[in-house]
Protein backbone atom coordinates (compact mmCIF):
# COMPACT_ATOMS: atom_id res chain seq x y z
CA UNK A 1 0.00 0.00 0.00
CA UNK A 2 1.24 3.61 -0.70
CA UNK A 3 1.83 5.21 2.27
CA UNK A 4 0.08 8.92 2.79
CA UNK A 5 2.95 11.18 1.52
CA UNK A 6 3.28 9.28 -1.71
CA UNK A 7 -0.98 9.23 -2.23
CA UNK A 8 -0.47 13.11 -2.07
CA UNK A 9 2.39 13.66 -4.08
CA UNK A 10 1.50 16.05 -6.69
CA UNK A 11 2.63 14.61 -10.34
CA UNK A 12 5.20 16.77 -11.52
CA UNK A 13 3.54 19.45 -14.92
CA UNK A 14 4.85 17.80 -18.06
CA UNK A 15 7.29 20.33 -19.86
CA UNK A 16 8.89 20.32 -23.29
CA UNK A 17 12.55 21.19 -23.10
CA UNK A 18 13.35 24.38 -25.12
CA UNK A 19 17.40 23.33 -25.92
CA UNK A 20 18.08 27.20 -25.31
CA UNK A 21 21.07 27.85 -22.66
CA UNK A 22 19.47 30.03 -19.85
CA UNK A 23 15.68 29.04 -20.40
CA UNK A 24 15.35 25.50 -19.82
CA UNK A 25 17.19 26.31 -16.34
CA UNK A 26 14.85 29.02 -14.98
CA UNK A 27 12.28 27.39 -16.22
CA UNK A 28 13.07 24.21 -14.55
CA UNK A 29 13.12 22.18 -17.14
CA UNK A 30 11.33 23.86 -20.19
CA UNK A 31 7.94 25.37 -21.61
CA UNK A 32 4.67 23.53 -20.46
CA UNK A 33 4.17 20.69 -22.64
CA UNK A 34 1.03 20.44 -25.13
CA UNK A 35 0.00 24.44 -24.07
CA UNK A 36 0.81 27.89 -25.52
CA UNK A 37 3.23 30.21 -24.00
CA UNK A 38 3.41 34.16 -24.42
CA UNK A 39 6.52 35.59 -25.19
CA UNK A 40 5.99 39.35 -24.94
CA UNK A 41 8.52 42.46 -24.92
CA UNK A 42 9.09 45.52 -27.25
CA UNK A 43 10.47 45.77 -30.49
CA UNK A 44 13.79 44.31 -31.21
CA UNK A 45 14.12 42.43 -27.57
CA UNK A 46 14.56 38.58 -29.91
CA UNK A 47 10.98 37.54 -29.46
CA UNK A 48 11.57 35.87 -32.84
CA UNK A 49 14.95 34.50 -32.40
CA UNK A 50 14.05 33.06 -29.45
CA UNK A 51 11.00 31.85 -31.37
CA UNK A 52 12.79 30.26 -34.25
CA UNK A 53 15.76 28.32 -32.10
CA UNK A 54 12.90 27.30 -30.11
CA UNK A 55 11.92 25.12 -33.31
CA UNK A 56 15.25 24.78 -34.56
CA UNK A 57 16.48 22.79 -31.26
CA UNK A 58 13.33 20.83 -31.15
CA UNK A 59 13.93 19.61 -34.27
CA UNK A 60 17.55 18.63 -34.18
CA UNK A 61 17.91 17.92 -30.63
CA UNK A 62 14.60 16.26 -29.89
CA UNK A 63 13.21 14.93 -32.94
CA UNK A 64 10.09 16.88 -32.66
CA UNK A 65 9.21 18.66 -35.83
CA UNK A 66 7.62 22.67 -35.64
CA UNK A 67 5.68 24.85 -37.68
CA UNK A 68 6.46 28.62 -37.90
CA UNK A 69 3.45 30.48 -38.98
CA UNK A 70 4.38 34.12 -39.57
CA UNK A 71 2.34 37.03 -40.30
CA UNK A 72 4.83 39.74 -40.93
CA UNK A 73 8.27 38.55 -42.65
CA UNK A 74 8.38 35.91 -45.23
CA UNK A 75 10.27 32.38 -44.76
CA UNK A 76 13.35 34.52 -47.17
CA UNK A 77 13.44 37.21 -44.82
CA UNK A 78 13.35 34.75 -41.74
CA UNK A 79 15.93 32.67 -43.25
CA UNK A 80 18.61 35.25 -43.95
CA UNK A 81 18.00 37.02 -40.27
CA UNK A 82 18.96 34.05 -38.39
CA UNK A 83 21.92 32.38 -40.53
CA UNK A 84 24.45 34.54 -38.18
CA UNK A 85 23.24 31.73 -36.04
CA UNK A 86 24.37 29.42 -38.08
CA UNK A 87 21.16 27.52 -38.59
CA UNK A 88 20.02 25.67 -41.34
CA UNK A 89 16.93 26.48 -42.21
CA UNK A 90 16.99 25.10 -45.53
CA UNK A 91 18.06 22.03 -44.87
CA UNK A 92 15.44 21.35 -42.16
CA UNK A 93 12.53 22.30 -44.59
CA UNK A 94 14.32 20.55 -47.00
CA UNK A 95 14.00 16.91 -44.37
CA UNK A 96 10.26 18.06 -43.31
CA UNK A 97 11.30 18.76 -40.03
CA UNK A 98 10.37 22.30 -40.07
CA UNK A 99 7.22 23.96 -42.16
CA UNK A 100 7.18 27.79 -42.88
CA UNK A 101 3.98 28.99 -43.62
CA UNK A 102 2.93 33.12 -44.23
CA UNK A 103 -0.02 34.62 -43.62
CA UNK A 104 -0.65 37.80 -45.04
CA UNK A 105 -3.38 39.96 -43.46
CA UNK A 106 -5.19 42.70 -44.54
CA UNK A 107 -6.19 44.83 -42.46
CA UNK A 108 -7.87 47.25 -45.03
CA UNK A 109 -10.26 43.81 -46.07
CA UNK A 110 -11.54 43.43 -42.59
CA UNK A 111 -11.95 46.74 -41.81
CA UNK A 112 -14.39 47.22 -45.08
CA UNK A 113 -16.22 43.82 -44.46
CA UNK A 114 -16.47 43.71 -40.71
CA UNK A 115 -16.02 39.96 -40.73
CA UNK A 116 -12.90 38.30 -39.20
CA UNK A 117 -13.00 33.95 -39.03
CA UNK A 118 -10.30 32.20 -37.50
CA UNK A 119 -11.76 28.86 -39.18
CA UNK A 120 -9.18 29.24 -42.41
CA UNK A 121 -6.60 29.35 -40.16
CA UNK A 122 -6.86 26.73 -37.90
CA UNK A 123 -7.52 24.64 -41.09
CA UNK A 124 -3.95 25.93 -42.85
CA UNK A 125 -2.18 25.55 -39.40
CA UNK A 126 -3.69 21.87 -39.08
CA UNK A 127 -2.55 20.87 -42.27
CA UNK A 128 0.72 21.76 -41.81
CA UNK A 129 0.92 20.29 -38.15
CA UNK A 130 -0.39 16.85 -39.82
CA UNK A 131 1.54 16.71 -43.06
CA UNK A 132 5.34 16.50 -40.70
CA UNK A 133 3.97 15.61 -37.11
CA UNK A 134 4.40 18.94 -35.99
CA UNK A 135 4.92 19.12 -31.96
CA UNK A 136 5.74 22.70 -31.50
CA UNK A 137 4.28 25.29 -33.20
CA UNK A 138 5.06 29.57 -33.32
CA UNK A 139 2.66 32.21 -34.24
CA UNK A 140 4.55 35.64 -35.11
CA UNK A 141 2.78 37.87 -33.69
CA UNK A 142 0.04 37.88 -32.42
CA UNK A 143 -0.57 41.63 -33.12
CA UNK A 144 -0.45 41.47 -36.64
CA UNK A 145 -3.06 38.55 -36.96
CA UNK A 146 -5.52 40.44 -34.56
CA UNK A 147 -4.71 44.05 -36.20
CA UNK A 148 -7.69 44.91 -38.63
CA UNK A 149 -10.15 43.43 -35.92
CA UNK A 150 -11.79 47.23 -33.52
CA UNK A 151 -14.18 44.93 -31.65
CA UNK A 152 -12.87 43.94 -28.06
CA UNK A 153 -15.56 41.59 -27.55
CA UNK A 154 -14.65 39.76 -30.40
CA UNK A 155 -10.66 40.13 -30.39
CA UNK A 156 -11.26 38.43 -26.78
CA UNK A 157 -13.20 35.71 -27.54
CA UNK A 158 -11.19 34.84 -31.37
CA UNK A 159 -7.98 35.48 -28.87
CA UNK A 160 -9.48 32.39 -26.29
CA UNK A 161 -10.46 30.10 -29.29
CA UNK A 162 -6.65 30.23 -30.40
CA UNK A 163 -5.61 29.18 -27.45
CA UNK A 164 -8.09 27.05 -27.36
CA UNK A 165 -7.74 25.29 -30.44
CA UNK A 166 -3.86 24.88 -29.50
CA UNK A 167 -4.45 23.06 -26.18
CA UNK A 168 -6.83 20.77 -28.44
CA UNK A 169 -3.82 20.18 -30.54
CA UNK A 170 -1.79 19.45 -27.60
CA UNK A 171 1.25 21.03 -29.60
CA UNK A 172 3.81 23.00 -27.05
CA UNK A 173 3.62 26.45 -28.83
CA UNK A 174 5.04 30.04 -28.72
CA UNK A 175 2.73 33.42 -29.49
CA UNK A 176 4.97 36.31 -29.60
CA UNK A 177 3.48 39.71 -28.70
CA UNK A 178 4.13 43.26 -28.61
CA UNK A 179 4.66 45.12 -24.95
CA UNK A 180 2.60 48.45 -25.31
CA UNK A 181 3.83 50.73 -22.04
CA UNK A 182 3.12 48.95 -18.52
CA UNK A 183 1.11 46.35 -19.98
CA UNK A 184 3.00 42.67 -21.19
CA UNK A 185 1.30 42.35 -24.42
CA UNK A 186 -0.98 44.82 -26.71
CA UNK A 187 -3.96 43.57 -26.31
CA UNK A 188 -3.93 43.49 -22.61
CA UNK A 189 -5.58 39.75 -22.26
CA UNK A 190 -2.90 37.14 -23.83
CA UNK A 191 -1.34 36.91 -20.70
CA UNK A 192 -4.55 35.32 -19.00
CA UNK A 193 -5.12 33.16 -21.36
CA UNK A 194 -1.63 31.63 -21.51
CA UNK A 195 0.02 29.14 -19.51
CA UNK A 196 3.25 30.72 -19.42
CA UNK A 197 4.58 34.11 -19.79
CA UNK A 198 7.84 35.22 -20.58
CA UNK A 199 9.01 38.86 -20.96
CA UNK A 200 11.89 40.22 -23.11
CA UNK A 201 13.61 43.26 -22.61
CA UNK A 202 16.70 44.77 -24.33
CA UNK A 203 17.84 48.04 -22.75
CA UNK A 204 20.89 50.39 -23.09
CA UNK A 205 22.68 52.27 -20.27
CA UNK A 206 26.10 54.03 -20.78
CA UNK A 207 26.79 52.38 -23.94
CA UNK A 208 26.39 48.96 -22.42
CA UNK A 209 23.53 46.89 -23.68
CA UNK A 210 21.60 44.41 -21.83
CA UNK A 211 18.88 41.89 -22.51
CA UNK A 212 16.83 40.53 -20.00
CA UNK A 213 14.62 37.37 -19.67
CA UNK A 214 11.81 37.48 -16.64
CA UNK A 215 9.36 34.30 -16.44
CA UNK A 216 6.19 36.14 -15.41
CA UNK A 217 3.54 33.54 -15.01
CA UNK A 218 4.25 29.71 -15.28
CA UNK A 219 1.01 27.72 -14.14
CA UNK A 220 1.86 24.66 -12.17
CA UNK A 221 5.27 25.04 -11.37
CA UNK A 222 8.09 26.91 -9.98
CA UNK A 223 10.15 29.23 -11.64
CA UNK A 224 13.15 31.26 -11.39
CA UNK A 225 11.83 34.87 -12.15
CA UNK A 226 15.26 36.44 -13.98
CA UNK A 227 18.15 35.82 -16.35
CA UNK A 228 20.40 38.37 -17.85
CA UNK A 229 22.48 39.37 -20.25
Amino acid sequence: MQNANEQNRVKPFPKTPTGIYGLDEITGGGLPKGRPTLVCGNAGCGKTLLAMEFLVRGATRYNEPGVYMAFEETEQELTANVASLGFDLDKLVDEKKIIFDHVHVERSEIEETGEYDLEGLFIRLNYAIESIGAKRVVLDTVESLFSGLPNVLILRAELRRMFRWLKEKGVTAIITGERENEALSHHGMEEYVSDCVIRLDHRVSEQTSTRRMRIVKYCGSSHGTAAGA
